[in-house]
């Protein structure tokens, strides 16, 4: 029987958030080129989900997370009320671009549940940026047990000269390679 290895490349994230930027691997130029797109408005982050730059559910559902928070730092407002209205209005451009796609609802509604439990204007950007990421990170951890999970189900069931390949489902965000 063979043992097989797990090799975790966790710097490798598909969507992640960075200086204020949401940063993606353009999934389109998969798997001839690793290219990565970096975004600073939001109506970018929406032509990357419509346009599958970004795939896979939890993926697409961090991705609308982000978004908002993209919208949240363009936005002018000085009051709570403006600044939902504004982050409403994002919400909707976002959820547009894949209206059946029930992860990039759910990402868009957590933002905006933690955007109206907030108090202010700061405490609101702060709040989203956080929840993203800690979104963005959760997604990554559900997916590592998964594949480590997975990995399990084929330990010790391959011959020597008969190797196993896995087919990754696209809904998994985090990069797993079972060899």
């Amino acid at each position: 029987m063979v043992k097989l290895t797990t090799k975790i490349h966790s710097s490798l994230r598909t969507v992640e958030w960075k200086n204020n930027t949401v940063v993606m691997i353009d999934q389109t130029k998969l798997p001839n080129k690793l290219v990565f797109v970096k975004y600073t408005d939001y109506k970018d982050v929406a032509n990357a989900i419509q346009t599958l730059v970004v795939r896979g559910a939890p993926a697409i559902g961090v991705s609308g997370a982000f978004g908002l928070a993209l919208a949240a730092l363009q936005s002018k407002a000085k009051t709570k009320k403006t600044l939902l209205k504004d982050l409403e209005k994002a919400r909707k451009t976002l959820f547009e671009t894949r209206p059946t796609a029930i992860n990039l609802a759910w990402g868009l509604e957590k933002i905006m549940k933690v955007a109206n439990d907030s108090n202010d204007v700061s405490e609101i950007k702060e709040s989203i940026i956080r929840t993203a990421k800690k979104m963005a990170e959760e997604d990554i951890e559900t997916n590592m047990k998964m594949g480590k999970h997975g990995v399990s189900l084929f330990e010790n069931k391959a011959e020597p000269c008969f190797p196993i390949f896995m087919l990754v489902s696209m809904s998994s965000s985090a990069i797993l390679f079972a060899v």
